[in-house]
């Protein structure tokens, strides 16, 4: 188990427990990648206009695919990776996930 202090709430979590996600804006159907240690907490946080400035003015969201990983730096790497995807590739992405 680690301690997250952030600057609004401290959270306990399980050693590998991060996460890559793609959300769907629901204002022009825009994607949002991001990283996290607790996709719940994340995913409310863009939805009640806090998550980031980009879904701050794109949202509401919805949670359309993620991924697990154990560690920060490597969720990081892989969130820069997909981020550098093109709306194609992430499609099939998702696509792929929900088959």
């Amino acid at each position: 188990m680690v301690l997250i202090v952030g600057k609004t709430d401290i959270v306990l979590v399980k050693m590998g427990q991060f996460y890559v996600y793609i959300v769907k804006c629901a204002r022009d159907n825009s994607f949002y990648t991001g990283y996290t240690n607790n996709l719940e907490r994340r995913i409310d946080q863009h939805n009640r206009g806090i998550g980031s400035r980009y879904t701050r003015s794109h949202g509401p969201v919805e949670l359309l695919y993620y991924e697990n990983y154990r560690t920060r730096r490597r969720a990081m790497q892989r969130e820069r990776e997909i981020k550098r995807f093109t709306r194609k590739r992430k499609m099939n992405l998702i696509n792929q996930e929900s088959r």
